[in-house]
């Protein structure tokens, strides 16, 4: 075998077409061992000699994409300082594009003998080898044909959150064999479906290579969702209906290639702030026997253990230059050759934690900041994470979008009659300019949601009253118990036509608020046709059908359905309904007849005063949406008009009678949305008219044509 000393960018294995260039980083190491596998199994060692600034590399010509392979590091091995170097134990290479295998938990992937986890330095040397994951050698050609990105402003956004298996495992119009796989997605069923929806942005749980917790898998369970990364380059590989020895990489490819054709975009749900490695006690499959220093933020006075701020045992030293470009080269790769449109990033708060506080300056947010690919994507935070000053929604640099975990609770609170939510509904629906404006931020900068895949799913929520997770095996001590849930009326299914009633005229509710609120809406896959997890509202470890989507649909699932897509088609026509600046209201004092922007209105339809704000019992409300005045422009230097809007929100357990307010707000109103009742006909009110809005329900006035 020929062997060249190679270079040292870029990182991994990068096939040329007539050989492989292998890269990898290592401070720690004194020696570095590439090993090949062929398809019986059997290892071939070589030695990498060559080393500049701590990158070990090699050329080897005639190597193919499907080759396996792995690193053995030679070096210190000293837990108590952080130091886990092993050569028995056969390691990922962190840049692998694609990974062969499954993690099944045994004795040799540990550092130190599992049957005696106290006495960590007495070394474990059997090979791991035999029962360990392979990288693989892609082929990184493709024909993307003509693809480009959609291109789809925040502001006109619609997100729909999907798992890859779920979204597709039990879809009868997908052959069976593509069922649960990139290609079942790609399927024109399930495009088709998101299409007709009025989905613009596919937002996809962890795709990165994740293996399954040891605890679940000696339980017979698995980590389903996905937030236990090994690899940050690799496509998953058991969601390839293709292969596993690169295939995977190009059946993700054409899924993306899909849906832009369709016009839609794909964001990855991305886990950067933690490895599946765990802390002390966990595997050796990767960084930690590669330079464990490097890569995981340790405790100072005590280097075996890691400063844990994700609740899975480790969290990445995001103050180490190797691990900052480790993530940057893996969010570059995942735009430049996998063309995916952005990224939600998981526990973002700790990729702010440079040192221990969370800081919106550190050096990750300053990279994204100045990098040319990075910083044209749709960028997401789910702003906390379980450390010290971790919630940090609202904290995050102008240029990100955050989850807004207080529209949630907000919204949930508001249409179960809690008191006292008014003014804080009244933030929240007209895009929370409380908590983004301040640093210049648009609405924009809040995605909307009511339920997202951790927690009850919509359908529980107004099902369900606790959490019922016994199938995970954790005597339904797992999960959140604050979930601000109403089972409205019993815990469960219920048969009572009411309950029934009541549950679908909630889930409407939120389902229209959501749509008719500034900032950028995110649906929960399979709420839309009233998913249920029977009450389980932590179905991580669930790959069955409590957390699959059932695609046949019942009379009642196909109706929620139809009003999904009603309201997304109702907020992407009407620009009002989804603006890029915030709304600016009535000055205090102001009485002029001159119209705002936005005006909120008793239910005798007049301006509220302080009184109306601030009663604890205040529950109802009339905004009136000003079309003429969205003081945008188009593309062609036009003012933007639309319909002006009157939404009257009744979040009381008693019908209220609310009076359409007088001429200067206009002249006809057409009814376009009764969630109590959504056969209501399409009838026309005038000024003064009264209209009854039905206990907790929202009505939808549109105004004239502009």
């Amino acid at each position: 075998m020929r062997i060249t000393p190679g270079s040292t960018y870029p990182l991994g294995a990068t096939f040329d077409g007539a050989g492989v260039n292998f890269a990898l980083f290592s401070q720690i190491a004194d020696r570095v061992e590439l090993c090949l596998f062929d398809d019986e199994g059997n290892e071939t060692r070589i030695d990498i000699e060559d080393q500049n600034s701590y990158i070990w590399h090699v050329y080897i010509p005639g190597i193919q994409p499907g080759q396996r392979y792995g690193y053995r590091i030679h070096g210190p091995y000293d837990p108590s300082n952080g130091r886990w170097c092993n050569p028995n134990k056969l390691l990922l290479d962190p840049y692998a594009k694609a990974i062969e295998g499954d993690f099944v938990n045994h004795p040799s992937l540990y550092c130190y003998d599992i049957s005696n986890p106290d006495n960590i330095n007495a070394v474990n040397n059997e090979d791991s080898a035999p029962h360990m994951m392979k990288s693989v050698v892609i082929n990184p050609y493709f024909d993307w044909a003509n693809d480009h990105r959609p291109n789809i402003s925040y502001s006109d956004s619609v997100i729909y959150e999907a798992h890859v298996k779920g979204m597709t495992a039990l879809n009868e119009h997908i052959p069976a064999d593509l069922r649960g796989t990139y290609a079942g997605l790609a399927h024109p069923n399930a495009v088709n479906y998101l299409k007709d929806l009025g989905v613009t942005s596919l937002e996809l749980m962890p795709v990165h290579q994740f293996i399954s917790d040891p605890f679940l898998q000696e339980k017979g369970l698995s980590n389903y969702w996905g937030y236990n990364t090994i690899g940050f380059f690799a496509p998953h590989n058991a969601y390839s209906s293709m292969g596993t020895k690169g295939e995977q990489v190009n059946e993700f490819k054409s899924m993306v290639r899909e849906y832009h054709a369709a016009g839609m975009e794909i964001i990855l749900d991305v886990v950067y702030n933690h490895t599946a490695e765990g802390n002390d006690k966990g595997p050796v499959l990767s960084f930690k026997g590669i330079d464990n220093e490097s890569y995981y933020r340790l405790v100072e006075h005590d280097k075996r253990h890691y400063f844990d701020t994700t609740g899975t045992g480790n969290s990445l030293l995001m103050r180490s230059p190797h691990t900052l470009q480790l993530i940057t080269d893996s969010l570059r790769y995942w735009v430049t050759e996998m063309h995916v449109d952005g990224f939600r990033f998981d526990l973002a708060a700790t990729l702010a934690r440079q040192f221990q506080d969370v800081d919106k300056l550190s050096a990750f947010f300053d990279i994204v900041q100045q990098d040319p690919v990075l910083s044209s994507t749709k960028l997401i935070a789910e702003p906390w994470d379980v450390g010290s000053g971790g919630y940090q929604v609202g904290g995050f640099p102008p240029q990100w979008s955050e989850w807004n975990g207080k529209y949630r609770d907000c919204l949930r609170d508001f249409w179960r009659s809690e008191h006292s939510t008014l003014p804080e509904f009244a933030s929240r629906l007209m895009g929370s300019s409380d908590l983004y404006q301040a640093n210049g931020r648009k609405p924009v900068a809040s995605v909307n949601f009511i339920t997202a895949h951790d927690g009850f799913t919509l359908n529980d929520l107004v099902s369900y009253n606790s959490k019922h997770n016994q199938a995970n095996l954790e005597n339904n001590t797992d999960g959140e118990s604050n979930n601000r849930s109403w089972n409205c009326g019993t815990e469960g299914p219920a048969n009572v036509k009411d309950i029934s009633d009541l549950r679908d005229r909630q889930m409407r509710n939120f389902m229209a608020s959501l749509m008719v609120s500034q900032g950028i809406p995110m649906i929960c896959g399979g709420d839309e046709v009233c998913r249920t997890q029977k009450g389980n509202n932590n179905a991580y470890c669930q790959d069955n059908s409590i957390s699959w989507t059932d695609w046949k649909l019942t009379d009642r699932e196909k109706e929620f359905h139809d009003f999904t897509r009603k309201m997304i088609k109702l907020r992407l026509e009407h620009p009002v309904l989804h603006r890029r600046r915030f709304f600016q209201g009535r000055e205090a004092g102001d009485s002029s007849s001159v119209l705002p922007e936005v005006e909120w209105l008793d239910n005798n339809g007049n301006v509220m005063d302080r009184a109306n704000w601030i009663s604890y019992y205040s529950l109802s409300v009339m905004v009136f949406l000003n079309g003429h005045k969205i003081s945008e422009k188009n593309l062609l230097g036009e003012e933007i008009t639309d319909n002006d809007f009157l939404l009257l929100f009744n979040g009381f357990y008693e019908p209220i009678q609310f009076t359409i307010p007088n001429e200067r707000y206009g002249q006809k109103w057409r009814l376009a949305v009764d969630t109590n009742n959504i056969n209501s006909p399409e009838l026309v009110y005038e000024p003064g008219f009264k209209i009854t809005a039905q206990p907790r329900s929202l009505l939808i006035l549109m105004g004239n044509e502009k």
